[in-house]
């Protein structure tokens, strides 16, 4: 179906962008669009890979922190067969203004919002707090519940 407008400010010619875009879990045939490892990117001059399980709200936090106009929508990626509420969203940025011209000169298209939102979300504070606190809590239980299990 053509849309309806042909104004790229309207809501609609938003790009659309799902967590399986970006995620490193994923392969190609679940939906991911940039490589799971680190490659050279010719757009940015450090190495971009996916991230591990990305939520819309690291992404729209992420992209607004950028200056960009985003939206998040309570759909569904068609590929993700897991129908449970932390992997729905979509997420809509404005990268055209209505004469055409571009919001911020350095996402000038698709790839380079998630190369953008790829390369950020690992530097969130909360991405940083929950891997030291998981890390050092879940070290001295797994400790104790492996002697029990030898034991038995």
């Amino acid at each position: 179906m053509a849309h309806l407008t042909t104004n790229p400010a309207d809501k609609e010619r938003f790009l659309c962008i799902y967590p399986s875009y970006i995620n490193s879990k994923k392969t190609l045939a679940e939906g991911r669009r940039i490589a799971a490892e680190k490659v050279s990117v010719v757009t940015h001059d450090a190495s971009v890979d996916a991230v591990e399980n990305p939520s819309c709200a690291e992404i729209r936090d992420v992209l607004v922190a950028a200056g960009l106009n985003v939206l998040v929508e309570n759909k569904m990626y068609p590929r993700e067969w897991n129908r449970d509420v932390q992997f729905r969203g979509r997420v809509r940025i404005q990268i055209k203004l209505e004469d055409g011209s571009l919001c911020q000169e350095k996402f000038s298209n698709r790839k380079d919002v998630m190369f953008y939102a790829a390369e950020m979300i690992p530097k969130l504070k909360s991405r940083t707090q929950k891997s030291g606190g998981a890390e050092a809590g879940s070290q001295p239980g797994e400790g104790g519940k492996k002697g029990k299990k030898k034991k038995k």
